[in-house]
């Protein structure tokens, strides 16, 4: 039978209280929570006459810069090999 962290609470369960708590999955070492660079724009561009499919290639290399970032976060925590 498998052990679960929460009681079935409607409200749902947290995991790590505070930025700086550290948490792990799958035996990973734990670590705090992880931030994406604030200068990442939130609303890339799609266009389709422009430079990689975005306004310009600094919008491309943004969202690369942004997807590279998060694969590292799940890395750190043992959410993905």
């Amino acid at each position: 039978m498998p052990e679960y962290v929460d009681y079935g609470s409607p409200d749902g369960a947290v995991f790590g209280r505070v930025s700086t708590e550290k948490i792990a999955f799958y035996g990973a070492t734990p670590v705090s929570k992880q931030s994406i660079n604030s200068a990442i724009s939130t609303t890339a561009s799609i266009s389709t006459s422009g430079v990689y499919g975005f306004a310009s290639s600094t919008e491309a290399l943004q969202v690369v810069n942004a997807v590279s970032t998060m694969a590292y976060a799940l890395k750190q925590l043992g959410l993905v090999a």
